[in-house]
């Protein structure tokens, strides 16, 4: 079960940072992705984190803005969004796949998700 925090109101240009708490002893096992999905639109994969956490991938429009980390030990990946726009407004999912050895950027091939947080940026 994955449980996802932190989102919110901000302003543009403000950060927020976003938790995703997993139960279970395996959370290490797992590689971890970010999506967002706004209103009207398709999800969106913003980013990706391994196993062990020594490798991130992110999309393009996110890269420079976005980091993402993880604390195996906490069971808990983190999403840290800098310098946000209004664009970036959506809900952000955090989600699990447990058979792909790299990162990964489709939503398809993951087995476990969140309940989404909120993220709005006022102009």
């Amino acid at each position: 079960q994955l449980q996802a925090s932190g989102g919110g109101l901000v302003q543009a240009g403000g950060s927020l940072r976003l938790s995703c708490a997993a139960s279970g002893r395996s959370f290490s096992m797992y590689v971890m992705g970010w999506f967002r999905q706004a209103p009207g639109k398709e999800r969106e994969f913003v980013g990706t984190i391994t196993r062990g956490g020594t490798r991130t991938y992110y999309a393009d429009s996110m890269k420079g803005r976005f980091t993402i980390s993880r604390d195996n030990a906490k069971n808990t990946v983190y999403l840290q969004m800098n310098s946000l726009k209004p664009e970036d407004t959506a809900v952000y999912y955090c989600a699990a796949d447990r058979n792909t050895y790299d990162g990964n950027s489709n939503p398809h091939d993951y087995d476990y998700w969140g309940q989404g947080t909120e993220v709005t940026v006022s102009s």
